[in-house]
């Protein structure tokens, strides 16, 4: 069962070799640790997209490891902003063309920059959303950055 979605669409016009990975997931929890589990991958290689913003350069997506949290000073730095924070929920559908839990910065509603904690380079492959809860596309650390021009950064801590 493959849905397709602007994610997957994306993937496929480039030529990039992928897997989707479909997982049933509780109401109460759809982290990327319960997902990594579901789709029998560590959580360190299951990556999950945040949208944070600052005040000057607007809203980005902020990638890190299932197992790991995000550091706002870090994407701060990185994203020329002063502070961050995250975007509320009631706005990821605007900005990004996608739902709590499906959000991905593949095939997003708008090109937002896109920053990967550097961990992601250290897998032969790593899972992202593919644009709907109960999704993942696995696919090689490269060929995400080349898809979605991510800058590979220092963003999380465990």
């Amino acid at each position: 069962m493959s849905r397709k979605t602007n994610a997957i669409r994306l993937i496929e016009q480039a030529g990039v070799d992928y897997e989707v990975r479909s997982y049933e997931l509780s109401i109460e929890d759809f982290s990327a640790a319960a997902v990594a589990e579901r789709i029998r991958m560590d959580a360190a290689a299951v990556f999950k997209t945040l949208v944070a913003t600052g005040s000057g350069n607007g809203p980005c997506f902020a990638i890190v490891a299932g197992d790991a949290e995000l550091d706002m000073k870090a994407l701060a730095r990185h994203a020329g902003e002063r502070k961050m924070e995250m975007v509320p929920v009631r706005d990821l559908e605007r900005l990004t063309g996608y739902r709590r839990g499906g959000v991905t910065a593949l095939g997003a509603r708008k090109a937002l920059p896109v920053f990967l904690d550097r961990t992601a380079m250290t897998h032969a492959t790593i899972g992202v959303s593919a644009g709907t809860k109960g999704l993942q596309v696995l696919l090689a650390p490269q060929d995400y950055v080349t898809l979605t021009a991510a800058s590979v950064v220092e963003l999380q801590r465990r």
